[in-house]
């Protein structure tokens, strides 16, 4: 059985194109559907009720353009929307939760795991919740670290002054003294090599979106979802608001053009009365 239907994945901002790269590389066959909520960027400090209601919608609105499967590539959004999802609609969703913690269980040698992450997934404590029910003897430091993301979006990943953030962040993690850091906001990989320059190799980095394409992998393959044919992907952009940063961060990350970025009014995802929602 091949399904060709794509996959779909969405976030706020660039972040949750760290989950799609790996999803084109893990899964090169797959075509995708990326929806960027650049209306409502950023999901971080907003209430878990509003979150939950923006989701809902993006994934109606993918749900409309026949995805196969949605992934919530936004750490924010797992927390406040992923349960209620999963009771409403009827397709595979999955979340970037659950995978980043499941493997710091798995890795980490002195069972002390850190967090850093948006204020938002840090409130809902679902990382602890997550890795407390994998093993309860794991001690675990949740950072919320808000600025990062702001920083990222405005292309700052490598600049002198991410830097200094990065370090201020991390201190509180390095004194607790853990041997694995989970990122948990999909923004954060695109920050490693200045967390790899301030902790060393001492500390085990988790990269949700690297463990999130490798759930997806599994799930497609469980339930007969993947598509085995060799004819090219398609790859479709979707965002609410101004693309034009979320466009030259884009290129940056994947080193190469993008497909078309299609800019959908927020009232009509709003709505989803079933009319077209592009303009």
């Amino acid at each position: 059985m091949s399904d060709p239907r794509p996959i779909g994945v969405f976030d706020s901002g660039v972040g949750g194109l760290t989950v799609l790269r790996e999803l084109q590389q893990q899964l090169p066959q797959e075509s995708t559907i990326y929806f960027a909520d650049l209306g409502h960027f950023p999901y971080g400090p907003r209430y878990q009720a509003q979150v939950r209601h923006f989701a809902l919608n993006i994934i109606r609105f993918l749900e409309k353009l026949d995805v196969k499967m949605v992934v919530i590539a936004c750490n924010t959004a797992t927390a406040a929307a992923l349960n209620t999802a999963r009771e409403v609609f009827d397709i595979p969703i999955i979340g970037v939760i659950t995978p980043g913690a499941e493997a710091a269980v798995a890795v980490t040698r002195n069972k002390k795991v850190g967090v850093i992450s948006t204020e938002g997934t840090l409130q809902s404590q679902e990382y602890l919740h997550t890795i407390r029910e994998a093993n309860p003897t794991i001690s675990v430091f949740p950072k919320a670290a808000p600025k990062l993301v702001d920083l990222v979006e405005a292309g700052k990943a490598q600049a002198p002054e991410t830097e200094d953030v990065l370090r201020e962040d991390l201190e509180d993690i390095q004194r607790f003294g853990a041997d694995t850091l989970i990122l948990g906001c999909t923004h954060y990989p695109l920050l490693r090599p200045l967390i790899g320059k301030i902790l060393g190799d001492e500390v085990t980095v988790v990269d949700s979106a690297e463990t999130t394409a490798a759930r997806v992998k599994r799930v497609l393959a469980k339930n007969g979802l993947e598509y085995a044919d060799h004819e090219t992907p398609r790859h479709q952009i979707y965002v609410t608001g101004s693309p034009e940063r979320f466009t030259k961060t884009a290129r940056i990350l994947f080193g190469q053009d993008l497909p078309p970025i299609t800019t959908v009014r927020l009232e009509l995802v709003e709505a989803m009365t079933g009319r077209e929602g592009a303009a």
